[in-house]
């Protein structure tokens, strides 16, 4: 698909399936945040979820989107199955899960090609480089910004801009 600089694609146009294979429509959560994570069960950030559900549950204007992936030392190797039985009997995860996807390369998923390039999001290029890093859309659909592993979900960087 080729976009022009002009003919910015809206977020809530993407298609996606959650880990049980149903559609979100991501238009669904026009008026919240979102907070999308590329996620993995073997990873040394995985402790993460903790925090990620901790933010979900904390702050009502957010939805948090765990996007499991196994481009990264490949650390998420397991079926949606397996990932979603390890989210839930590990940290009780409740926010929303989608299938397992590719946010970088060839087959980069559309939400993934939206999150990281300018031409799709209008405000910034960006490359995933690890897992559990972190991008915010605000509640009218417009990137924020881009946090990397490092940045904890219930950091002052993340948790001040969906306080406003």
């Amino acid at each position: 698909l080729f976009f022009s600089m002009n003919a910015q694609t809206s977020i809530y146009d993407i298609d996606i399936n959650n880990i049980s294979g149903q559609s979100i429509n991501l238009s669904d959560f026009k008026g919240k945040y979102v907070l999308f994570v590329n996620v993995a069960s073997q990873c040394g950030f995985t402790y993460q979820y903790k925090d990620l559900q901790k933010l979900q549950d904390m702050y009502k204007n957010l939805v948090v989107i765990g996007v499991p992936c196994n481009q990264f030392g490949s650390q998420e190797p397991g079926t949606n199955d397996q990932i979603q039985a390890f989210c839930s009997d590990n940290y009780n995860i409740t926010f929303i899960m989608t299938e397992k996807i590719n946010v970088k390369g060839n087959d980069q998923h559309m939400l993934y090609k939206w999150l990281t390039s300018k031409d799709l999001n209008g405000v910034k290029n960006s490359s995933v480089k690890w897992n559990f890093q972190k991008y915010l859309v605000d509640r009218n659909g417009n990137l924020i910004n881009y946090f990397y592993s490092t940045t904890n979900p219930m950091s002052e960087k993340i948790t001040s801009l969906i306080r406003k």
